[in-house]
């Protein structure tokens, strides 16, 4: 299948996170523009769709209404569906003399599929960041209280359930983060295409993928430490009042077998 893009010289890449996860294995291997990533031609007029297994697809050229009866089309295929998709847009201008990234827009000599695979992953893995970022940083605006009562007073009032289940959190977004979107990892269409290292890596700077990645990596450690900790402090605290419960039996015991003892001695 032919691009039919390749003759415009403006374009508007625009990319939606839908959910947690997309499943691709329905698409048709036949009726694909490629398979790494999952590229198809979504309208008459040469729009296209990259798509992506985190729950992003990223269109190009692709106009509004085409655009909602192509996502309306993806809704059985998510788990778990966003209310509000995070968006992400991108001017493409094409014909130029340089190649490269400035002030929110891509500049190329000419549109080719790859060029818009590489667009399409950088512009991804950025909607991934910023949906991660929120949360994370909803968690440490949890997480500050507890630490700030544990200095102040040596205790905590969250439970260890809560606390675990904060952990349990911030475990499954670094999951998502490496195992899904793998964000550190180079895109596949490198591979075949080498030569446009220069351009992805412009995209990455533009979009401070490896920075982000890393501030996001070290804030997830330290939410996780400190929930950890927080926990271990409530299981202490528990296990000390079981030692005194245990203590207080033991002495029950004993004050119960004295008393019967000496109502033996008495009769």
């Amino acid at each position: 299948m032919q691009l039919k893009l390749k003759d415009r010289q403006e374009m508007k890449a625009r990319a939606l996170l839908l959910g947690d996860r997309l499943d691709l294995k329905l698409f048709k291997i036949a009726d694909c523009l490629a398979t790494t990533p999952l590229t198809l031609q979504v309208d008459a007029n040469g729009g296209i769709a990259v798509l992506f297994r985190y729950g992003v697809v990223v269109l190009f050229g692709v106009q509004t209404m085409d655009e909602v009866q192509f996502v309306e089309s993806l809704t059985p295929l998510l788990t778990n569906a966003y209310a509000i998709p995070e968006t992400e847009e991108l001017e493409i201008h094409s014909g130029r003399n340089s190649v490269g990234v400035q002030s929110g827009a891509v500049t190329l000599d000419e549109v080719s599929l790859e060029k818009l695979q590489l667009i399409a992953d950088a512009l991804s893995k950025n909607l991934v960041l910023s949906l991660y970022e929120k949360k994370v940083a909803g968690e440490f605006d949890k997480i500050e209280p507890l630490a700030q009562e544990l200095a102040t007073h040596g205790k905590v009032s969250a439970d260890s359930k809560k606390l675990l289940q904060k952990i349990g959190s911030m475990l499954l977004i670094e999951h998502r983060m490496v195992g899904r979107a793998e964000i550190g990892d180079r895109p596949e269409t490198l591979w075949d295409f080498p030569h446009l290292e220069g351009l992805y890596a412009s995209l990455e700077d533009e979009f401070e993928l490896k920075e982000r990645q890393s501030a996001l990596d070290r804030k997830l450690g330290l939410i996780a430490d400190t929930a950890q900790t927080l926990a271990d402090v409530w299981d202490n605290k528990k296990l000390h009042r079981l030692e005194w419960y245990v203590i207080g039996l033991i002495l029950f015991e004993i004050v119960l077998s004295l008393v019967e003892r000496g109502e033996k001695f008495f009769h």
